[in-house]
């Protein structure tokens, strides 16, 4: 009798921000970066991906619905991964018979992002880290984290760190193949466990400019890109593990705040330009400076705030929890008004009085006011979760919202 069960397995999978920029291929097939990077995974009890990976022989073709709309599966990035993971699963049924042969069956998959796609959120990274961990499990996979992060790379690049939790470097890597262009763990999440991000959304919109054309026509045409792959981005790199490891807010938001400068640099460089930063985005680093400012009026020696900006408008503010009254608490007296500031982390939060930061750049602080849509409050977490919920019924069938 034919096997016609439906096999069923669900991940949620978090976004990562980096504070050392990836940016640049020196392959675009295998998505191999021209320099390493380093990230803060965030808590995905603010952002996630959940993804059901189902297959079942009932099923007559490959499919994948995100947001519960079908979404084209022809691509060559997704089906690398595809490939990739039924050929693990393949080597597995060889070497255990009595493995029921998952890897020739058609595959149905349904994520859902809890956060705006394609706006600069990292959306693939956590899209590709769940479902190549999704899959994985199906396929009940001995593959480690590392291991996956070699797949999950030739979906999106940036989706390899969102394998682990904590603090994840991506190693470049030298050999042609992509064999060592894989994620690594730097620290855990507990490790570090109050740092904070404010997420301030100033576009829930597509970009103009993807990730992927945006660095294949940074790499033709900036003159100043070879410095900072060859010799900027490998010292910030070991000088940020040394602030991780030592917890030194003070080097991370300098290094954070410089290489977000740097990249976004490179991407001016470029000829075309690329503008992903608006005047949205330019007015939330001077909010930052003010931060900082009156904080240092106050005697703090060190920075309290770091900005960082990715592919996109959108500002990523890393503070320390013992700070978030003077970070999250200035944001929430100029942006009170806005979608966020109702979720439990936002609720605690106590508006600040902002005299000096407005006073630092008033226009500045009436921009971001004027140009933020929605606050996103959360901290360093966890990595891939796998979970009961399905997004694919017992019947195979996807579960639409």
């Amino acid at each position: 009798m034919a096997d016609t069960k439906i096999y069923r397995a669900s991940t949620t999978a978090p976004v990562n921000i980096a504070v050392i920029k990836y940016w640049g291929k020196r392959d675009v097939t295998l998505n191999l970066p021209t320099n390493s990077s380093l990230s803060v995974t965030l808590s995905q009890s603010d952002l996630r991906t959940h993804t059901t990976a189902s297959c079942s022989s009932t099923f007559t073709s490959d499919t994948l619905h995100l947001n519960s709309a079908p979404q084209d599966i022809t691509g060559a990035r997704l089906q690398a991964c595809l490939r990739a993971l039924r050929s693990l699963r393949a080597a597995h049924e060889a070497s255990n018979p009595s493995l029921p042969p998952l890897s020739t069956l058609p595959l149905r998959l349904a994520s859902r992002n809890n956060f705006p796609t394609a706006a600069g959120l990292a959306s693939s990274a956590a899209g590709f880290a769940a479902l190549v961990r999704a899959i994985a499990d199906l396929y009940e996979l001995p593959s480690s984290p590392t291991e996956l992060s070699l797949i999950a790379r030739q979906g999106s690049g940036s989706a390899c760190r969102s394998l682990f939790g904590g603090y994840v470097a991506w190693n470049a890597g030298t050999a042609t193949d992509g064999s060592d262009s894989s994620a690594e763990l730097v620290a855990e999440a507990a490790h570090w466990p109050d740092m904070r991000a404010a997420i301030l959304v100033a576009s829930a919109k597509k970009k103009a400019v993807s990730s992927t054309a945006g660095m294949q026509a940074t790499v033709k045409t900036s003159s100043l890109f070879p410095h900072r792959a060859e010799t900027v981005v490998p010292a910030r790199m070991a000088a940020m593990r040394a602030a991780i490891a030592g917890r030194d807010f003070a080097a991370f938001a300098d290094l954070t705040m410089k290489d977000s400068n740097s990249f976004h640099a490179v991407c001016l460089d470029t000829t075309p330009p690329i503008f992903y930063m608006s005047d949205v985005s330019r007015a939330a680093v001077r909010v930052v400076e003010g931060i900082n400012a009156a904080a240092a009026a106050d005697g703090i020696t060190r920075p309290v705030a770091a900005y960082t900006f990715d592919a996109g408008p959108n500002a990523v503010v890393y503070y320390l929890a013992e700070d978030e009254a003077r970070v999250a608490g200035a944001f929430k007296a100029l942006l009170g008004s806005v979608e966020g500031w109702e979720t439990a982390r936002g609720a605690v939060v106590q508006a600040a009085d902002v005299a000096r930061v407005v006073a630092y750049d008033e226009g500045a602080a009436e921009t971001l006011a004027g140009g933020i849509q929605r606050v996103i409050l959360t901290g360093v977490g966890e990595g891939p979760i796998s979970v009961s919920e399905h997004l694919v019924n017992e019947a195979g069938e996807v579960i639409l919202e």
